[in-house]
């Protein structure tokens, strides 16, 4: 299914409060925050490690886990988010079915970063109430506008395996499916 990107991220910025002001906000604080973000990482596998159905998620591949998440949580800070960046959380969600990983993993991996994140926004700006919240509130929206993108390419990536499965056990062609799917719209 071909997705429209900048429909995409202008859904998700709507429903996530990701502003333009809490996008600048974002870009604002990280060179306070990226240094930092190594230990959310190695904290938050950490607690990966301790919870037992992760483990075979994680197994032999921590190092690489590690710095794909770095990559990635560094992202939240430094580049725009439009379509691009849309494109780029799409493809980690659809990295996650192709892994199997279960899908409320990706919620619950996001309260432990975030739990992290909040610590560390807290104790690097705390003594500013006001840039203290507003670097909460950016960092909120724009995690959760990650899960929201994540969690639209998971659920789009799992009906296309399911439909996958389903063409070649009944063997029947995708072009006959998608003209009985047609006829019944």
């Amino acid at each position: 299914m071909a997705q429209n990107f900048n429909e995409l991220i202008m859904y998700s910025k709507a429903f996530s409060g990701l502003t333009p002001e809490l996008e600048a906000c974002l870009k604002d604080i990280a060179p306070v925050i990226t240094p930092h973000l190594k230990q959310v990482t190695d904290s938050f596998y950490e607690q990966l490690a301790t919870i037992p159905a992760a483990e075979k998620y994680l197994a032999g591949r921590i190092e690489h886990l590690k710095a794909a998440h770095l990559k990635w949580m560094t992202n939240l800070f430094e580049l725009d988010v439009d379509a691009q960046f849309a494109e780029g959380m799409y493809k980690v969600g659809d990295i996650h079915v192709k892994v199997n990983l279960p899908v409320e993993f990706m919620a619950g991996a996001m309260t432990l970063i975030n739990t992290e994140i909040i610590k560390l926004v807290i104790d690097k700006m705390g003594s500013d109430l006001d840039k203290c919240s507003k670097a909460l509130q950016a960092i909120n929206a724009v995690t959760g506008l990650a899960l929201m993108i994540m969690q639209q390419s998971y659920q789009e990536s799992s009906i296309a395996e399911e439909l996958e499965k389903f063409l070649k056990i009944s063997g029947m062609s995708r072009t006959l499916f998608t003209n009985l799917a047609k006829a019944y719209n």
